[in-house]
């Protein structure tokens, strides 16, 4: 399979692979690569058509089964996206680097397990730490540029359509958003081995295991519009560029630098830095999913 080439300060000799080696040992402090927009749209253009499955049982979205939907409920609990417009949700925010170990370790032991009971009280949110150019199309991820197609590719797939239920049809028109429980597990499932990211298999596996449709993916990621307020009627722009700088630049407005840093009803919660919890509510529980549980419990419970 052909290696995608890394662009870095010595050229593009360096492959994915060999870049590979030192993302799973630790996490770079101070090399940093800088990303071209225009430069990661076009690797992951022709990494997509190099490389885009023959089969046409290898794409689109994976078979809603009833089995599929109960493994669903199980792993991440009965989730309803659309409660009651009586109801508040209370804000819920990770803003992590998806090559960052930090990141991985963040929502496998805190993010996850909270989400497993709260999933139907936050309004959660998946954002990216990355440097935005003012000047320039160009942004910086600290982990290199591949680092920033997986950006693309986690906010993409929380930002795809998604046909609506038969539940949902009396409810008042609203762009149909992936469901988190598949958004945010295709986004673990990339961290979870990030070193991979952005391997194209790597890619379609997750996307397949998560119902996310892959064709509708690819297709996000390698948009090369570069405007966040270019939607359509009002929706997200379905743009990976536009996506990341957006997330992004709201990251660097909240002035939000550590991958991972948790953010509940818009105040820092929890930060994973340098493998150490720091930070943390409530004199350091919050770093326990239990902690983080009863909060948004408490909050829900003052506003419902």
């Amino acid at each position: 399979m052909e290696k995608l080439p890394i662009h870095s300060k010595e050229g593009y000799g360096d492959t994915l692979e060999q870049t590979n080696k030192s993302d799973r040992r630790a996490r770079p402090t101070t090399t940093t690569y800088l990303c071209r927009i225009g430069v990661i749209a076009l690797l992951f253009i022709g990494y997509i058509l190099l490389l885009r499955p023959s089969s046409p049982q290898c794409t689109g979205i994976a078979p809603q089964t009833e089995s599929y939907q109960a493994e669903v409920q199980e792993e991440y609990g009965n989730y309803n996206e659309h409660q009651s417009l009586e109801e508040t949700k209370i804000p819920l925010e990770a803003h992590i680097m998806s090559k960052c170990p930090d990141a991985q370790a963040c929502l496998q032991k805190l993010v996850l397990p909270a989400m497993e009971k709260i999933s139907d009280k936050v309004d959660f949110k998946l954002s990216f730490i990355a440097s935005v150019s003012k000047d320039s199309e160009e942004i910086e991820c600290k982990h290199g540029p591949g680092e920033c197609i997986g950006d693309m590719l986690m906010l993409c797939a929380a930002n795809l359509p998604f046909p609506p239920t038969a539940d949902e049809a009396s409810l008042p028109p609203q762009y149909p958003r992936t469901p988190i429980i598949r958004s945010l597990g295709f986004a673990n499932c990339l961290i979870n081995d990030f070193a991979r990211i952005p391997d194209r298999e790597y890619v379609h596996h997750c996307a397949m295991e998560h119902g996310i449709d892959f064709e509708a993916l690819n297709k996000c990621a390698s948009q090369q519009n570069d405007d966040p307020n270019d939607g359509n009627g009002g929706e997200p722009p379905l743009s990976g560029i536009a996506l990341l700088r957006e997330s992004a630049t709201r990251g660097e407005q909240l002035d939000i630098k550590i991958s991972c840093t948790v953010r509940l009803d818009d105040a820092v919660w929890c930060i994973r830095d340098s493998d150490e919890w720091k930070n943390c509510a409530q004199n350091g529980q919050g770093s326990e999913p239990s902690a983080l549980v009863d909060q948004v419990e408490k909050l829900w419970k003052e506003r419902n």
